[in-house]
């Protein structure tokens, strides 16, 4: 958020939150044309949260517009990497892990992505 926005949804009220929507949104086409499933995690400090989830992101920062810990998109990351492919991760099962739980990080969820041998 710019110091001196006031209005949460207004995106000319955030510094870079435009710049991880266009990102998304290109991630996203780019996996409609082959065939993908990717997991984005995107947003920043005091991003535009909701903007982002629409935009396609399976998880973003920060729904309540905090500062969040630098560690907490890669706890994200690492439970979805660690988790079979079968199961369907929500911040459910990740927020008591994370410094802010659901305040620092949310989102819609997404599979695992390990796959059994």
């Amino acid at each position: 958020m710019i110091k001196r926005g006031t209005n949460y949804n207004d995106i000319y009220n955030y510094r870079n939150s435009r710049h991880f929507i266009n990102t998304v949104k290109e991630a996203r086409r780019y996996d409609e044309e082959n065939k993908k499933d990717t997991v984005i995690f995107a947003g920043a400090c005091q991003s535009y949260f909701e903007a982002i989830i629409l935009a396609g992101a399976n998880f973003a920062s920060s729904p309540a517009r905090i500062l969040i810990d630098f560690i907490d998109p890669l706890i994200v990351a690492e439970k979805i990497a660690t988790t079979y492919n079968y199961k369907y991760i929500t911040i459910d099962d990740i927020a008591n892990e994370l410094r802010d739980g659901r305040k620092g990080v949310g989102g819609i969820g997404a599979n695992g992505r390990m796959k059994r041998m």
